[in-house]
């Protein structure tokens, strides 16, 4: 039976296994195979490999599994893994601990453990954490070919909206001006900017600020990012009719700055507006809110309705894609 493998140099091998393993991607179920100089490495979804890296059918033998927390708990092992940095969210005290120590006893590459204390709060995004093994709170994150760093204590990073930034990112196109006007740590950003666009990001929180233009440099592409700290509201003057794409990800009031994005849209501008809605109207609301505050200076055209995924129950958290044409 052949799998799908990432195939590099024997020399880099360890640095894509590493990479790999970085985003969930790596077949545990199947050996890495070394033949004639190069490294084959069984993975588990190949669409979401980087580009830079080649993807082959081969056969690779069965291997015996790794322990996971799941083998080692009676419950639901859940969590998720931003690096070394793995993140719980249980209330139960006693299984929040159960399972903290059968993942550090896994074979999980785990430096700490934390688990949820608090949900999202303030305007800086963050929440608590209640550390169950290690110290550190700061990760290293891979996701689509981009390295993120970020201090889970200090910043707002979600993991679960890989796959909706990526969708986005594939949208772009080289010579782009974009904005996000609430940037964070450069998840849209960075990878907006690797596919050739100019782009600028703007956060209130001033760590995610520090952290973005850190992200920018370790991905190489500071030379296309501008960084800005402040209320997007107040500090992106300079920018006025710049923007060919607009990402507005703050869902619970992204209607709140809907005149700004309008100030800062080009003659015409794709607009990613984030909305959470009941799940039986989930985007009429967003549609209303943007038609009253873009017309008649711009028509608006909704090019996609997606949900990103369910939020809480009976609420979606929903995107709509909308292109503006100055009238």
């Amino acid at each position: 039976m052949t799998v799908p493998c990432v195939r590099v140099d024997r020399e880099a091998g360890e640095e894509a296994r590493r990479r790999l393993a970085e985003d969930n991607l790596v077949n545990q179920q199947r050996e890495i195979v070394v033949e004639d100089g190069y490294i084959y490495i069984p993975v588990t979804d190949p669409a979401a490999v980087a580009d830079e890296y080649a993807v082959v059918n081969r056969s690779a033998p069965e291997r015996e599994t790794q322990t996971m927390p799941a083998d080692l708990v009676a419950f639901d092992a859940s969590y998720e893994r931003l690096g070394e940095v793995v993140l719980i969210d249980e209330d139960d005290p006693e299984q929040a601990r159960e399972l903290a120590d059968a993942i550090v006893a896994s074979d999980i590459p785990t430096k700490t453990v934390l688990n949820r204390a608090s949900k999202i709060r303030g305007e800086q995004r963050v929440r608590d954490w209640e550390v169950l093994a290690g110290e550190e709170t700061e990760a290293v994150h891979r996701e689509y070919g981009c390295d993120f760093a970020l201090d889970l204590a200090a910043v707002y990073f979600s993991p679960r909206l890989a796959t909706e930034r990526h969708r986005v990112a594939e949208q772009v196109a080289a010579g782009e001006q974009a904005v996000d006007m609430f940037a964070g740590v450069g998840p849209f950003v960075v990878p907006f900017a690797k596919r050739g666009a100019a782009v600028v990001g703007a956060d209130i929180n001033e760590t995610a600020i520090e952290y973005l233009r850190e992200n920018a440099e370790r991905n190489g592409v500071a030379d296309r990012v501008t960084a800005v700290h402040g209320d997007v509201r107040e500090v992106l003057d300079d920018y006025e009719s710049w923007a060919d794409r607009l990402v507005m990800n703050l869902p619970h009031s992204a209607d709140e700055f809907l005149d700004t994005a309008r100030r800062l849209a080009g003659e015409e501008c794709v607009l990613h507006y984030y909305d959470i809605q009941h799940e039986d109207d989930p985007f009429s609301p967003g549609v209303r809110a943007l038609r009253d505050a873009m017309e008649p200076e711009y028509a608006v055209e909704v090019e996609t309705e997606h949900v990103v995924r369910s939020y809480a129950p009976h609420e979606d958290n929903v995107v709509l894609d909308v292109r503006l044409l100055r009238a």
